[in-house]
């Protein structure tokens, strides 16, 4: 890869309201509004306050349908499929309280998942005498093939439901989603797909992605405030979710709605800006040529993940290929203290990253977005040798 696309990347930093004295390459746990969602945002909450009774009775009801367009053209669905929800884990609890779990079933998933969904998961099936089958996923990975082979070694005749991301928080990696959803149809079980990473990350058709239930973050790689984020629901299992909580909606007092919509958007006084910045997020993506931004995003993590390993003495956990990477690179990093590691990478060296502890690991995760360099991966090397050399916080194998 040349050094031309690399250098393009700096040029939208000053759209970020990112702190110029921090090395940001944690990009992937919370997202970061350019200024211009941002003024959206704000834009939105004014508008609440000026006249909080139209806003939220009337007005706000026409904006959330108008966000709700935007978004679902972005995803390539119904509008009417789709339901806001402030985050992933909200979404997850919906579907997992509403599955009637018995003390047969079986929710099969692997053991990379993210923690929350991972909880929220065992919560249920110990309430019902369900099983959570985290079915062991061999790293390195060798190919999708082998992932989806290994994948379904889980699966029985008790398999009520299939739960994988999209691409997973600790790993990063890019799951075979699409086979693995059609796959799980042909044998006749339902499918919930956890795409917290995935929007504006890479390209989602949901036409066409076999998943019954699918949830995404829109506060993460599409640029929106936090507290934005979706539910997909096939029409056919739309009426087997029971409201989190009952709100107005529960009576049916809205006829021009579905069920779905009345049951689940509005729950009680709240604001909802959040949600009406996707247009501005969008569009903002869109004017920018996020496709080719993207794109040279990916070449930067693919150019530097094996220079980290060997730095850190690790094996990569998947073929450096975008068939399993996209903008996020997780590296096993051996460490008695990865909290003490992670501060020190903060306090002194001034880069927020994070260390995530899964199955007894631990990975430093590196996000790469619009307004990160190659400069600044450099900064996180040099910072990484100088702990090697003048601490033991990090320990390579072999020495």
């Amino acid at each position: 890869m040349g050094t031309n696309g690399i250098n393009k990347l700096p040029v939208l930093k000053s759209e970020f309201l990112i702190d110029s004295a921090i090395t940001y390459l944690n990009f992937g746990s919370f997202g970061a509004c350019p200024k211009q969602v941002f003024e959206n945002y704000i834009k939105w909450q004014y508008e609440l306050e000026k006249e909080p009774v139209q806003f939220i009775t009337r007005n706000g009801i026409n904006y959330l349908q108008e966000s709700k367009d935007a978004l679902s053209q972005y995803l390539n669905c119904s509008a009417e499929d789709l339901i806001f929800t402030p985050n992933p884990s909200h979404a997850v609890n919906l579907v997992a309280k509403n599955l009637e779990l018995k003390p047969d079933d079986e929710i099969l998933t692997t053991n990379l998942e993210y923690g929350a969904c991972d909880k929220t998961w065992q919560f249920y099936c110990n309430k019902s005498g369900a099983k959570y089958i985290r079915q062991k996923i061999e790293l390195p990975l060798q190919s999708k093939q082998k992932f989806i082979d290994d994948f379904f070694k889980g699966f029985s005749s008790k398999t009520k439901l299939v739960f994988i991301s999209h691409i997973t928080s600790a790993t990063g990696l890019v799951f075979p989603v699409e086979e693995i959803c059609a796959i799980a149809k042909q044998r006749g079980v339902m499918t919930f797909v956890d795409g917290a990473h995935a929007p504006g990350q890479v390209a989602i058709d949901l036409k066409k992605l076999p998943a019954d239930f699918y949830t995404g973050a829109c506060h993460k790689w599409m640029l929106a405030p936090k507290g934005c984020s979706f539910l997909y629901v096939k029409r056919e299992f739309q009426k087997m979710l029971d409201p989190l909580i009952v709100s107005w909606g529960y009576d049916g007092t809205e006829p021009s709605s579905s069920t779905f919509q009345q049951f689940h958007q509005f729950n009680g006084t709240r604001d909802f800006s959040a949600y009406l910045t996707l247009p501005a997020a969008i569009d903002f993506m869109q004017r920018n040529n996020w496709k080719e931004y993207s794109k040279i995003c990916r070449e930067l993590v693919l150019s530097n993940a094996q220079r980290f390993c060997d730095l850190l003495g690790s094996t990569p956990i998947c073929p450096i290929s975008e068939e399993f990477l996209a903008q996020l690179y997780s590296i096993r990093i051996t460490t008695s203290n990865p909290e003490k590691l992670q501060r020190c990478l903060y306090e002194t060296y001034h880069i927020e990253i994070p260390l995530i502890q899964i199955n007894n690991e631990v990975y430093i995760r590196f996000s790469i977005q619009v307004f990160n360099s190659q400069k600044e991966l450099d900064r996180l090397y040099d910072a990484l040798s100088d702990i090697i050399k003048t601490t033991e916080l990090i320990e390579i194998k072999g020495n």
